[in-house]
């Protein structure tokens, strides 16, 4: 079968031709048709993600047809032919406040979803919704599962809630703010792209801002009638001290990322003073995968897709999430 891989850091991915896997016990066979690309992938090709081990195949999201059952699959496991979606995260733990020390992403060091064919456990695999083709399901698990467990997990967002989503236009951001808004959320987002915040309010956002606007907090939070019960934020770094100016008392900031770096000089008393809760959040567990299915089967959320680009074209993909141009997920057809 054809594989995407990564050889070495700091140099382009490239197909190779590798076996096909052969499922083990409790396993299943998937034959992917798409695959969707994360921030995560390029970091690692860029040698800025712990405990890389290379040659690889990249990729941690993936939707397709099960192929093949191996030995002692769950008899409640999705049969042959149905389509399938891949939960990417592994090994999660039994402590559903926090992963285990041998939880992990999906696609390095385990190979991932850049192939035209992958085998894991029974239990990773659940039915793709529906409404939703290949490509859309496939941008949906990284995302999807990150988006919901900050926003519902650990911020426990609630219906009229005035909540903030920053860096709208990547998967995780839009995820997220098309979430609150399915729960009855007042959704008002950022970006530096004034067509990212008009496409993000076509979707559902009330409002946003480009955050390059001078006083840009005092700004939205009056074009939104107060400040925000909720913020998700991925980049942290120095604009994580305006998120304490833009948070209502008793707010809750909920960070899943940290694309600006570490956050400096965080004035304690605008944290203790409003009552602040400042959260952390990775991933989630196969519960909150669960819940996040469900929630785009009730509410017939689709995914936003940025671009599909054939598997052969990987690193052309992966040179356009690294340029940030995109909105939505960048996805690859497999053959």
């Amino acid at each position: 079968m054809q594989a995407l891989q990564l050889d070495a850091t700091n140099q382009p991915v490239a197909v190779r031709d590798v076996p096909v896997p052969t499922p083990g016990p409790g396993e299943i066979l998937v034959r992917l048709h798409a695959a969707a690309l994360n921030h995560r992938d390029v970091f690692i090709q860029q040698g800025k993600y712990a405990g890389i081990k290379l040659p690889c195949t990249l990729g941690a999201d993936g939707a397709g047809e099960v192929a093949a059952h191996g030995p002692d699959v769950p008899a409640d496991a999705p049969a042959v032919g149905a389509r399938v979606l891949i939960n990417p995260g592994l090994r999660w733990g039994d402590n559903p406040r926090a992963q285990a020390r041998d939880f992990v992403v999906l696609g390095m060091p385990d190979p991932g979803t850049f192939a035209e064919y992958i085998a894991l456990p029974a239990r990773y695999m659940r039915p793709l919704p529906a409404h939703l083709s290949f490509e859309q399901g496939a941008a949906l698990p990284l995302a999807g599962l990150t988006a919901y467990r900050a926003a519902f997990t650990r911020a426990q967002v609630q219906p009229g809630e005035r909540v903030l989503v920053t860096g709208v236009g990547g998967g995780v951001a839009l995820m997220a703010a098309q979430f609150c808004a399915a729960r009855g959320a007042e959704v008002w987002v950022t970006s530096s792209s004034d067509d990212k915040l008009a496409r993000a309010q076509a979707l559902g956002a009330k409002g946003g801002i480009n955050y390059n606007t001078e006083n840009w907090v005092k700004t939205l939070t009056q074009q939104a009638g107060g400040a925000f019960d909720v913020i998700i934020d991925s980049a942290a770094g120095s604009a994580f001290g305006a998120l304490l100016d833009a948070a209502a008392p008793g707010g809750r900031i909920v960070f899943f990322g940290g694309t600006l770096g570490n956050i400096p000089d965080v004035p304690p008393a605008k944290v203790f003073w409003k009552q602040l809760s400042i959260l952390g959040s990775t991933m989630g567990t196969e519960q909150d995968f669960e819940d996040m299915l469900a929630l785009v089967t009730e509410k017939q959320i689709v995914p936003v897709v940025d671009e599909v680009f054939p598997l052969a074209d990987g690193e052309a993909a992966l040179r356009r999430l690294d340029a940030g141009a995109q909105f939505g997920k960048v996805v690859l057809q497999i053959a």
